[in-house]
């Protein structure tokens, strides 16, 4: 009997493993395919890449929101990150600012081809092409005027205060507002243009833009929790200023190593000063997703909503490039999935905003931390595979045109991101363009190649891309290279090589007036009479203003400060002491106790030094303010 019971529990037992192991297998594998939710991979990626926190928002299909959040609010106090935390979200906030321009433009108070002048008459604007094409709104909504992107003193300055008029942040010389491209022919991203809509906006309906924004586009929107408002996360020095508002829900800003940076006020405030929730960012992409209707009225006209992230009108679009950046969106191919997007920085903050009409998908995501080193789009990626967005197959090969290699040479942006770095960007942010007969390669001097496979005609394709992705292109007998959002104008040769040669000789001059200068001093050869006197202290006074930009906020770098006028000083004083330091040469030459000595390098040093200086002077960099940059 016993036996007979053992074996009938045996076969119970044999029984109940035979249906648990399938079951817990299946478990098992279950969990191994959910993987970790995208809570705990934000939250890795965080700590992987130094950032303090981050929220988001997703629209599915369905019309439904998720948020959420990972992180801290609040480094320093150790304030974890809440879904409801309010960010800032730096030029996502364009495309907000652009919908209100769209607004009046449907109301018709406003069109898309009205002239900026006829609007601001008193603007100081210079377009050489202001009898066939002026600067209208649908170019600073494009960011194709021609402007520049934004002066150093626009952006990195504790000057202006929360209601500092728009008007002081283009206050800044004859030449601030240069358009350096024919208007609608190039993309060239313009800080400038979106502060110049704020006063556009603000002349049409007679009110201050934020006020106007907040009442007439946020709140029909149900953008509660979001504003164009100067937020502060201060509760005392920053929040008795006139406008000054301080939140505590408003997450703190962060640099590299959990620095916090609070707010600060700006002069270019329409081109950046956005105040948001991740909820209220879905709200707006699912609009921006729509027809332009609110509660069945239209609210934006519909073809305004369909050319949101349509590029027209430029050069590159006409030769039948898709990329490039509507009234508010940029296209963006990436991971295999287009859609529309617009990135955000402001102090402290990143932030990206994408959307997806076909697949009426969409996601927000934005971080209390701007480090440059950090991979942002890894978190891009994770949200792009939590959508489940369908991939799209790369665009085939295509037969070029048999003209291609006549674009091979060196290319040098055109425009320029800042025109006072002009000489920097031709000098340093060249690339070149080579053609083998089966593939164009872009060499840049700085960042790696890249492979573009011909699609077609002059339509190139990245390797990372899924549709073409550049675009060559022939201007008034120019050879123009374009991916759509960056345009590089091939330059000539020899004008190439002069400007390295300038620089390499300049270079080893000023070299052998520091390394020979310090030589002499140490052996005490170095008397006042030395024609390397003048021009080594000059070289020497360069260090001066460091201890001083050490000490002070990099948000000062466009303000007069002791470090900015200590550094206009030094740089101006070198190629004067390098000119009295040629003159003495010239003065004592033919002696012959100077003959056979070391000091007939002086001469060939110091005018190799000498026309760098001047270079770099008629290039408006020397001496250098940054107040003026």
């Amino acid at each position: 009997m016993k036996r007979d019971r053992y074996l009938t529990v045996a076969a119970r037992a044999r029984s109940w493993l035979q249906r648990a192991v399938p079951a817990l297998l299946l478990c098992v594998t279950a969990a191994h395919a959910a993987g970790p939710t995208l809570e705990a991979e934000f939250a890795a990626g965080l700590k992987d890449e130094g950032l303090a926190g981050a929220v988001w928002s997703e629209v599915l299909p369905d019309g439904t929101v998720k948020v959420g959040a990972s992180g801290l609010r609040d480094a320093a106090k150790n304030i974890p990150m809440q879904t409801d935390t309010r960010m800032q979200v730096g030029s996502v906030g364009k495309v907000a600012l652009a919908l209100g321009v769209l607004r009046l433009v449907s109301e018709d108070k406003l069109t898309l081809d009205t002239p900026l002048q006829q609007v601001l008459p008193e603007l100081a604007l210079k377009n050489p092409w202001q009898a066939s094409d002026p600067v209208r709104i649908r170019h600073l909504l494009a960011h194709t005027s021609g402007l520049d992107n934004v002066r150093f003193w626009q952006a990195f300055s504790l000057n202006p205060a929360p209601e500092t008029p728009l008007a002081e942040g283009f206050d800044g010389g004859r030449n601030l507002l240069r358009v350096r491209a024919r208007p609608g022919s190039r993309y060239a991203y313009s800080n400038m243009g979106y502060g110049l809509l704020g006063m556009v906006i603000e002349k049409v309906t007679g009110q201050p833009y934020e006020r106007y924004l907040d009442a007439q586009l946020l709140q029909p929107l149900g953008m509660a929790d979001s504003t164009f408002a100067y937020v502060t996360q201060m509760s005392t020095q920053m929040s008795t200023q006139a406008g000054a508002h301080a939140d505590p829900r408003l997450a703190m800003g962060h640099f590299e190593h959990g620095v916090a940076q609070p707010a600060v006020p700006q002069y270019l405030r329409p081109a950046a000063q956005f105040t948001t929730t991740a909820a209220d960012m879905g709200k707006l992409a699912q609009f921006l997703m729509g027809d332009g209707k609110l509660q069945g009225t239209q609210f934006i006209d519909l073809a305004l909503m369909g050319a949101l992230s349509e590029p027209a009108g430029t050069d590159a679009a006409q030769a039948g490039l898709a990329t490039g950046h509507g009234l508010a969106l940029a296209v963006r191919d990436r991971h295999n999935v287009v859609g529309a997007c617009h990135p955000g920085t402001t102090v402290g903050f990143r932030a990206m905003l994408c959307i997806y009409p076909e697949q009426d998908s969409a996601f927000f995501v934005a971080f209390n931390t701007d480090a440059e080193q950090a991979d942002y789009e890894r978190f891009n990626r994770l949200l792009l595979r939590d959508l489940e967005l369908p991939l799209r197959a790369p665009a085939p090969r295509g037969t070029p045109a048999p003209t291609v290699e006549n674009w091979q040479g060196v290319y040098v942006p055109s425009p320029s991101p800042m025109a006072s770095m002009a000489w920097v960007d031709a000098v340093f942010g060249f690339t070149r363009v080579k053609w083998d007969g089966e593939s164009l390669f872009l060499i840049p001097f700085q960042g790696e190649p890249k492979e573009l496979e011909p699609v077609g005609g002059l339509l190139f394709r990245a390797s990372d891309r899924s549709t073409p992705s550049h675009v060559l292109m022939q201007e008034d007998g120019k050879h123009v290279l374009s991916d759509g959002l960056r345009s590089y104008e091939r330059a000539s040769m020899l004008r190439m090589l002069v400007l390295w040669g300038s620089l390499a000789l300049g270079a080893a001059g000023l070299l052998y007036v520091l390394l020979v200068g310090v030589w002499r001093a140490a052996r005490r050869s170095l008397e006042r009479s030395d024609h390397l006197f003048a021009p080594l202290l000059a070289t020497l006074a360069l260090l001066l203003p460091l201890p001083f930009f050490y000490f002070q906020s990099y948000l000062r770098l466009g303000d007069v400060t002791i470090a900015s006028v200590l550094l206009a000083l030094a740089t101006g004083a070198l190629p004067l002491a390098t000119a009295f330091g040629l003159a003495r040469c010239w003065r004592s030459r033919g002696t012959a106790a100077e003959a056979g000595s070391l000091a007939k390098w002086d001469w060939v040093a110091l005018l190799a030094a000498l026309q760098l200086l001047l270079v770099l002077a008629w290039w408006g960099l020397l001496p250098l303010r940054m107040w003026q940059l």
